[in-house]
């Protein structure tokens, strides 16, 4: 068959005619939503990268329709982003006009690998029918005390005249470009997260997530469990507080070091110290947050000024240091530099007092930053790290010195851009009552065209040079000012799979109904490198829109899963400066639809990263030319063998074979295990090969098992041999398992003669056979590193060595 394209393009323009893949509003069957992290829709368009990140929910959602689910698998974009803005700085061209374009690229792009989206729920961030209900999300937010203005320092950008989130900062850079970023202070809108803390943190064991993304999420909200120790100033009446997570090691503080923008810095030091201290504040205000996280080496700047240690009643000296930072904690520590390596460096750098307070089991040198017995701790002498803590803690409040505490390192969101290109705040501030959230009847406040994109070099907005937005008078004649700033592009994105539940509503951001029927997400695919950025801030305002009664449930995302890349033919990330880049439409044109997707998934395991090959794919089209050839000829027709074989039973073994393959296939997919779905599919192709009959049964079987991975070629095999309505529709077959025993051997598998994993097989399985079921073992498969076998060596039940170059 060698026009698999016209095949591909029919049964995708029966799809959307039939509305086949649209999900039921009122349907009685059990829900599955199969969600993707939604795209920017870049100008660039799509590469075949793209095309793998959604292949893991298109393969569960179509099964999941043939196992009797009622299917919700929609598609949008995350629309308001600073490339858009870029462009429209750079040409003058808006950026809604350039977004529209490329969301119509995607969409035409998406449909070709046929997707099984259902595409009447599409939607877009940047609509302001969409970003009418982020702007009543964030009213809500507001009137909860969540949504707050705060002077901060942030990561100013000068090149992009904008402030960007720590996740945007790589290296002192802007993620975007790699400008240099600066911290500067600047009035920003804040959502209080951390409110939230103890519930994001408690919540992850409700759901199905991988175990590293779990660990990213809580290390980032970072909870500890210490004291507040408070420290007076010598010769003045200042407390200076620190929070440590270590109190029973107070004995061992020696010194302090106070964050250089502390507040407090200015009024202890000393008029000797002043212009020392003055020109280190001024080094590290040019640094940005992630470099002083980063730097290993220790700088600092002594005060001048003396704290009094709460215990011992010993001068403590005072120091300054960008290794602290302000919004950690107090902005001030306790150090202790014989059990902490940051402090120890600070120490030895600078010459100060290192105390041991905890005697290490084995003599170790110090820093010594593991549990041990307390020493040179008066009455903690001899006790063990947790005894120690309580004891310090009860001693602490008795005296009022200090207190138990529990601190997060999780930090507020700073919810502010100095940009155009984003959802404006629906905030005005009065000269008479102070700042109000608009009413939902004044929603949305839409953006507004404007001169100029850029922010003005002061950094303002470029919503405050227009007047006409920025003047304000309410129904009853109040006179105000609208805010200038916009929402960041993760405002859209901490909702939208709420909006896709009923996305056509002018009402209500959903209705109860529709979010208590699909929600929570079954499935949510995308990329790890969201972990402390978008999947944080969905379940955050999930949880406060829970707590407002607008959901039922209170995490989003019941199951995630991260897809590992497609890497380019060289084993680099694919990006255009490498040249690198397959470009989807190219490799669709070239290879078909179905071979680009059975490809993708028979590359190796879902979550982990595979190079694209060019063989590899030339042999995913041989396989599905094969399957072709079973039921078809050259003209397309149905091989009259199928017409006279349709009474014909099939041979007992090739009925063991397709129930095998029905129970792996089934097995496989539910485990995301696509790539050995396909080789237990590839070994029953042969075996149909080997027998003298073509029994129709058995074709269409294998077609509802291909239907996943291949779906047109599938759709094709089903009309011909007279399939009722859609494959794509059709009851999954079952499997007998009767059927799918045998016996079998336990044969070792070496890769250049090294064993790697042993595979079951029957004591005369073919080669091609073994092989195929070797592939599926994932030792011997990254092994093969996406190669094939420059020569096999195999000895029926005794040896398989696949000798790779």
């Amino acid at each position: 068959m060698n026009n698999s394209r016209n095949i591909e393009k029919k049964w995708q323009a029966l799809w959307a005619q039939e509305k086949a893949f649209e999900a039921d509003p009122k349907s009685t069957k059990p829900k599955y939503y199969a969600l993707d992290m939604f795209p920017y829709p870049s100008g660039s368009g799509l590469h075949v990268g793209h095309a793998a990140s959604y292949m893991p929910t298109e393969v569960i959602s179509r099964y999941k329709r043939a196992k009797g689910f009622n299917v919700l698998h929609p598609m949008g974009y995350d629309a308001f982003g600073l490339p858009a803005e870029q462009y429209a700085i750079q040409t003058g061209i808006h950026p809604a006009i350039t977004t529209e374009k490329a969301i119509g690229n995607f969409r035409r792009q998406l449909q070709c690998v046929g997707l099984s989206f259902d595409w009447s729920r599409e939607i877009s961030t940047a609509d302001p029918k969409y970003y009418k209900w982020t702007q009543f999300i964030f009213t809500k937010l507001f009137e909860r005390g969540l949504a707050y203005q705060k002077e901060v320092p942030v990561n100013w950008c000068p090149a992009l005249k904008t402030v960007l989130a720590n996740e945007e900062v790589v290296d002192g850079k802007s993620e975007r470009g790699g400008h240099p970023v600066i911290r500067m202070p600047m009035k920003q809108w804040m959502l209080k997260i951390t409110d939230y803390a103890e519930r994001l943190l408690n919540d992850l064991d409700m759901i199905d997530w991988p175990e590293r993304t779990r660990e990213g999420q809580k290390n980032w909200i970072g909870k500890s469990e210490g004291a507040r120790v408070h420290f007076p100033l010598k010769d003045a009446k200042e407390i200076i507080t620190v929070f440590t997570t270590r109190p029973d090691t107070l004995f061992g503080a020696t010194f302090m070091v106070l964050a250089p923008e502390n507040p407090v810095v200015l009024k202890i030091t000393t008029p000797d110290q002043a212009a020392k201290v003055q020109d280190y504040i001024k080094k590290t205000l040019s640094k940005s947050e992630v470099d002083r996280k980063a730097n290993t080496e220790k700088t600092g700047q002594f005060t001048g000024a003396y704290a009094v240690h709460p215990l011992t009643q010993k001068p403590v000296p005072i120091w300054i240091s960008d290794y602290v930072l302000n919004d950690y904690g107090t902005g001030a520590i306790m150090a202790v530099p014989a059990h902490d390596q940051r402090d120890f460096e600070f120490a030895q750098a600078f010459g100060l007092d290192i105390v041991p307070v905890l005697q290490s089991p084995n003599n170790e040198p110090l820093p010594f930053e593991g549990d041990g017995i307390l020493i040179n701790s008066d009455f903690l002498n001899g006790l063990d790290k947790k005894s120690a803590i309580q004891k310090m803690n009860q001693h602490l409040e008795a005296t009022k010195k200090g207190e138990k505490e529990v601190q997060y390192k999780l930090r507020d969101w700073l919810f502010s851009r100095q940009r155009y290109w984003g959802e404006p705040f629906p905030m005005v501030r009065f000269s008479d009552k102070g700042l109000s959230a608009l009413p939902v009847n004044e929603l949305p406040v839409i953006l507004p065209e404007v001169a100029d994109y850029e922010p003005t070099e002061k950094g303002e907005p470029p919503l405050a040079r227009v007047p006409s937005f920025l003047n304000y008078t309410s129904p009853q004649g109040h006179i105000g000012t609208r805010e200038t700033d916009t929402m960041p592009g993760s405002a859209g994105s901490s909702w939208y799979f709420l909006r896709f539940t009923d996305p056509h509503n002018d009402a209500e951001p959903f209705s109860q109904d529709a979010q208590k029927y699909w929600m929570p997400v079954d499935l949510y695919v995308g990329g790890p490198e969201h972990t402390v950025g978008h999947l944080l801030y969905a379940r955050f305002w999930h949880k406060v829109l829970f707590d407002v009664g607008l959901v039922s449930h209170p995490e989003p995302f019941k199951k995630l899963a991260h897809q590992g890349m497609i890497l380019g033919k060289d084993g680099e990330k694919m990006s255009k400066s490498r040249g690198n880049v397959e470009p989807l439409e190219e490799v669709i044109e070239k290879y078909g639809a179905d071979t680009v997707r059975t490809f993708i998934c028979f590359l190796g395991p879902m979550d982990k990263d595979k190079a694209w090959s060019p063989t590899g794919v030339e042999g995913v089209k041989r396989f599905l030319e094969r399957v072709g050839r079973l039921v078809f000829d050259d003209q397309g027709q149905v091989i009259s063998q199928i017409t006279d074989d349709q009474n014909t039973p099939m041979s007992d073994d090739l009925k063991k074979s397709l129930h095998k393959t029905i129970k792996k296939v089934t097995h496989d997919i539910e485990t995301m295990g696509f790539n050995t779905a396909i080789s237990q599919m590839m070994i029953l192709v042969n075996e149909i090969y080997k027998q003298e009959t073509r029994p129709k049964d058995l074709l269409l079987t294998f077609s509802q098992l291909l239907m996943p991975f291949a779906p047109h070629l599938a759709e094709e095999i089903w009309q011909k041999l007279g399939g009722k309505g859609f494959v794509s529709l059709a009851p999954w077959p079952n499997f007998d398992e009767a059927l799918c025993k045998d016996d079998k051997i336990v044969l070792g598998v070496q890769v250049n003669g090294k064993m790697r994993g042993t595979i079951e097989l029957s004591p005369h399985e073919p080669q091609d056979a073994a092989v195929a079921l070797a592939m599926q073992v994932a030792a011997v498969a990254n092994a093969m590193g996406g190669k094939l076998a420059d020569k096999i060596i195999y000895k029926e039940g005794k040896i398989l060595n696949l000798i790779v170059k």
